[in-house]
């Protein structure tokens, strides 16, 4: 039994890259869906058909557990998944909910009433189908009270990114921040709601200034993978290796990944 983390392209890597670390004997098999990336601009119902088709197979993968890598698709299919029911012995968890629990400082599973916590103004960049879906501001609702947030719709960084345009990418976060800034002008925290934006947190931070705590995933999911698998043991098998798979062109795919993350990553098709 092997890790299977969901993506719709490469950002999700920035997570397999910190949970293999953090959890170097567990198995992962990496599913990106890179012929129908990216999903930040799809309709919600066509990001849920796509996302229950790859994570159905993971789950033919020997996957019993799969990470929703990408915020998109934790926003717009995890809860309609999940209430529709999916298969006994298995499970489907998404990276919004311990990103807010680090934020709010609760434990992954604290289901205690939502209570005032120490940060009021939050700033979420994220896609346009997760800023659109809410679906961060509903899950922290459920552990937070009195906090309000301002998101903004960062359309042209994922593609920028997958490009390997950075200084385009640069570009157009310093232009996000200051639209974001226009509408709060004194945010506490600021959360990267796309698993893209680590590459790039330094130019958020450098963006909103050094008083703003900036928020990303990839160290924070793998944290809690941690703990959700020391209670869970039963959820993944024997150490192996990471395969990659890949609904796009394999060797593009590939070349992609070795830029996004600086070493040499080969995709097979899915």
């Amino acid at each position: 039994m092997a890790v299977g983390i969901f993506d719709s392209g490469l950002g999700g890597l920035t997570v397999w890259d910190a949970v293999a670390r953090r959890l170097p004997e567990v198995p992962f098999v990496y599913y990106a869906d890179s012929a129908h990336a990216p999903y930040g601009v799809r309709t919600v119902d066509d990001i849920h058909d796509l996302t229950r088709a790859g994570v159905t197979r993971l789950w033919d993968e020997g996957c019993d557990l799969v990470i929703l890598a990408c915020n998109t698709a934790s926003a717009a299919a995890l809860r309609r998944m999940q209430e529709a029911g999916v298969p006994q012995g298995k499970r489907v968890l998404g990276v919004f909910v311990p990103l807010i629990e680090a934020m709010t400082e609760r434990n992954w599973g604290d289901q205690s009433p939502p209570r005032e916590v120490a940060i009021k103004h939050v700033a979420l960049f994220a896609t346009p189908a997760t800023v659109s879906s809410r679906a961060f501001q509903r899950e922290l609702a459920f552990r937070a009270i009195g906090v309000d947030v301002e998101a903004q719709a960062c359309g042209g960084v994922v593609d920028a990114i997958e490009e390997g345009d950075l200084i385009l990418a640069e570009a157009l976060v310093r232009s996000h921040v200051e639209a974001l800034r226009r509408k709060m002008p004194g945010p506490q925290a600021a959360v990267l709601g796309c698993t893209h934006y680590p590459l790039l947190a330094e130019i958020f931070q450098q963006s909103l200034g050094p008083d703003v705590k900036v928020f990303s995933q990839a160290d924070i999911v793998a944290e809690s993978l941690a703990d959700y698998l020391h209670r869970h043991p039963q959820m993944v098998g024997s150490a192996g290796e990471t395969r990659f798979l890949t609904t796009g062109d394999p060797r593009r795919v590939s070349d992609g990944a070795t830029r996004f993350l600086r070493r040499k990553i080969d995709f097979v098709k899915a």
